[in-house]
């Protein structure tokens, strides 16, 4: 474990684990922290050795002399670049797969765009970032959604009676309501869900960019899905997987929470059944 200073933005903290030898950059989902992955025991930890990077308001992250008008206004996409030039200063520049699970997506795709002809492997489950959530657009970019956003934050009795109604009507199952629930039912965690979706505001990958590249440098692409989840289906991700050559696109019978043992296992008999894939082409290599 460790920290990475980045200039004008803070202190990401960043775990290490997993038995590969495949450096594998990680971005966990909302609640958790950079250790989230760790129960991918018997699939990813024994390819890949994973830097699991805390989001910030989570885990030991944290922004550096950021006002609460900074944080709304949202961290500019270009500081994501930062993780891994910093990263780089430590670990020396050599090439590196990406990892990310619902917002965590976001932040993997970004750094996609970025450095496409260093990236080996992508693996994106139940990706935030493929196409517009509604939900969170409305609460993040439409004037009335963001002031309604700020209400619910400040409120002890609307946010959990929200979850309510949203369950109610089908909108998210019940283990997505659970996870939900016990995020906003103390002042502080409310004031985390919101600054940390402000704060994550700008950072929307450019998907016809990603497919090209992903394309273009052959890089391995598996995408996760949920059958259940209500949250960022596979159905959301369709356009995007269109755009591609050869996706490795799997929908397990789980729902938006998806890192668990279950999808461990799935992975490691899919890795039994699947032949070993032959080391990515350069592009000067495919011609």
């Amino acid at each position: 474990m460790g920290f990475l200073d980045i200039a004008g933005l803070g202190k990401a903290h960043y775990h290490e684990y997993g038995s590969g030898s495949k450096p594998l950059l990680a971005f966990h989902g909302y609640g958790m922290t950079g250790r989230q992955f760790h129960v991918l025991q018997k699939s990813i930890l024994k390819e890949y050795h994973v830097y699991g990077f805390d989001h910030f308001f989570h885990g030991e992250s944290k922004l550096t002399d950021w006002s609460e008008s900074q944080i709304v206004a949202g961290m500019p996409k270009a500081m994501v670049k930062a993780y891994v030039e910093e990263w780089f200063k430590i670990y020396g520049r050599q090439r590196f797969s990406v990892m990310g699970y619902s917002i965590g997506a976001n932040i993997a795709l970004i750094l996609l765009e970025e450095y496409a002809d260093l990236i080996d492997d992508v693996i994106l489950m139940a990706p935030d970032g493929l196409s517009v959530y509604k939900g969170f657009h409305f609460l993040t970019h439409q004037p009335f959604g963001r002031a309604f956003f700020k209400t619910v934050t400040k409120s002890k009795w609307l946010a959990p009676g929200l979850m309510k109604g949203l369950k109610k009507v089908g909108f998210i199952d019940e283990s997505l309501f659970n996870i939900a629930y016990n995020e906003i039912d103390t002042e502080q965690k409310r004031q985390d869900v919101y600054y940390t979706l402000n704060l994550i505001r700008l950072l929307k990958p450019d998907t016809a960019k990603i497919a090209q590249l992903i394309n273009q440098y052959n890089i391995k692409c598996r995408l996760i899905f949920g059958k259940s989840d209500n949250l960022f289906p596979k159905s959301a991700a369709t356009p995007f997987l269109n755009t591609l050559d050869s996706p490795d696109v799997h929908e397990v019978a789980l729902g938006h929470w998806l890192v668990v043992k279950e999808l461990d296992e799935y992975l490691n008999d899919l890795g039994h059944t699947l032949p070993k894939p032959h080391p990515n082409p350069s592009p000067k290599e495919k011609g």
